[in-house]
């Protein structure tokens, strides 16, 4: 059936790309079609910093691949090897996703959070669903799963006798759940580190590219840090399909067109701006009351109302590139504050109680909070909060001890370097909670009057937008 959906699919976009580009955008010119995981490969890549590096792609299946190394040198990204459906950690992943009750392709995050609060009891189990070569390859018992055969289910009766009776969505969560959670992230973690390693021997470079939808799994990606043999590891940070647009773009410039290339470091406020102009406009059309501040004014009055406990929504330059608020389409509060992670989820966010925030922190100042000897500008790495921080910043230290670490540089986001820098020298900690500026089920605020509708919609106390500080109350002397 899945099969036959693919095909289908293929006949009815797949071969009529040309056609639509022709009749919608009005271009007759060439155009070229990249391969799923080498639109990944090349999103990761050619966006690098480095000259050379391995590249593994990890996701649930694109055209036939799941998994795929590649070796990239300047311009060059040459694949090693691969391996195909049906054996695919994302859709293990996904398989166990469904049976915990959560959204497959949307709620993997959520199991990777839960994961944290059980214990891996089900490894034994675990290794009936897949096993793991000495190469680093993978296969999964397709006695286990239905994706292969059945469009709506991704696993079979055998695994609800291996586990027990899945979850159904909106059920109670047990302790067995966070367990087979925990099990799940650990099997995914060996797996990973299995894979690096094998770029790693295959190779001989000491630099790695991580891309596809099991690249967003952050506590995984810190394993491979630590464990796999690199010395430096690049994360793409749209490492989903929204990042293969990136890709083929890129791929298209340098390996059809033979553009040359200049390794730099990748910069992900890629999306638009909004003028102070139009961001008045629409506070004026909401009789929203607002002061106007320079930079430092803004930063200094934004930390003193984080200080208080209050919530700001924080829109700035350029939207993100990605699934991640950098510090451009922000919700900020204190981390210092024990019951913020709950105030937040329960007043903005109303989302599930066990989902982790993330920490916001100057990347001079990161390695005094976390153990963490590298830039995580994305949210991509989860170190552990070192025990000696952990009860300074109790909203973003999560169960376990980790954290998912935005670093901050001065160079990329000047402003928003500036606001942690406020906050730190008024509360001793340059650390703030840094989570999307959105509600559940909603993508991420794009314009002025998105930010503006969430701030009504939610208890966000204060709006720091553009050069504007937004209240719900008048100010004296507001314009």
């Amino acid at each position: 059936a899945l099969v036959a959906s693919q095909f289908a699919h293929l006949v009815d976009h797949g071969l009529l790309v040309r056609q639509a580009i022709d009749r919608k955008l009005g271009f007759g010119g060439p155009v070229y079609f990249a391969q799923h995981h080498v639109s990944h490969a090349a999103s990761a890549f050619f966006a690098s910093p480095f000259h050379e590096a391995a590249v593994l792609v990890v996701d649930g299946v694109g055209e036939w691949a799941t998994c795929t190394e590649f070796f990239g040198s300047g311009a060059r990204l040459d694949r090693r090897r691969e391996i195909r459906y049906p054996d695919s950690l994302g859709l293990l992943y996904a398989s166990l996703t469904a049976y915990l009750g959560f959204r497959v392709n949307d709620d993997e995050y959520k199991v990777m959070g839960l994961a944290s609060y059980g214990k891996p009891r089900f490894r034994r189990e675990f290794e009936k669903l897949i096993t793991i070569f000495d190469d680093g390859s993978f296969a999964l018992n397709p006695h286990f799963f239905s994706y292969m055969y059945d469009a709506t289910s991704m696993y079979s009766s055998a695994l609800v006798e291996l586990l027990g009776p899945a979850r159904g969505a909106g059920e109670r969560i047990e302790e067995r759940h966070r367990d087979i959670a925990a099990s799940l992230q650990a099997v995914t973690e060996e797996a990973m580190v299995a894979l690096a390693r094998s770029c790693l021997a295959a190779t001989g470079s000491r630099n790695l590219c991580l891309a596809g939808g099991v690249a967003y799994n952050c506590v995984a990606n810190s394993q491979v840090v630590e464990r796999g043999g690199f010395e430096d590891v690049f994360v793409q940070p749209a490492a989903g399909d929204n990042g293969a647009a990136l890709g083929a773009a890129l791929w298209a410039h340098h390996v059809v067109h033979g553009a040359a290339r200049i390794p730099r470091s990748f910069q992900a406020t890629l999306g638009p701006r909004y003028g102070e102009e139009e961001i008045h406009r629409c506070l004026r059309d909401h009789g929203l009351s607002f002061l106007v501040l320079d930079e430092e004014e803004l930063c200094r009055r934004t930390a003193q109302l984080i200080q208080q406990d209050l919530i700001v929504g924080w829109f700035q330059g350029r939207m993100e590139f990605g699934p991640r608020a950098l510090g451009s389409r922000s919700i900020l509060a204190n981390p210092c504050s024990p019951q913020m992670r709950d105030v937040l989820n329960a007043r903005v966010k109303f989302r599930e109680d066990f989902r982790p925030f993330a920490p916001a922190v100057p990347e001079e100042r990161a390695a005094e909070y976390f153990e963490l000897d590298r830039p995580s500008p994305f949210m991509l790495l989860a170190p552990r909060v070192r025990a000696d921080q952990a009860g300074r910043i109790p909203s973003v230290t999560h169960v376990d001890g980790t954290a998912r670490v935005q670093t901050v540089s001065r160079e990329q986001n000047p402003l928003f370097h500036r606001l942690l820098g406020c906050f730190g020298e008024l509360t001793g900690v340059p650390v703030l909670i840094n989570t999307s500026f959105n509600i559940r089920g909603e993508p991420i605020v794009c314009s002025p009057q998105d930010a503006v509708r969430c701030f009504l919609g939610t208890d966000i106390d204060f709006l720091a937008i553009g050069a504007f500080l937004v209240s719900k109350e008048p100010y004296d002397g507001a314009r």
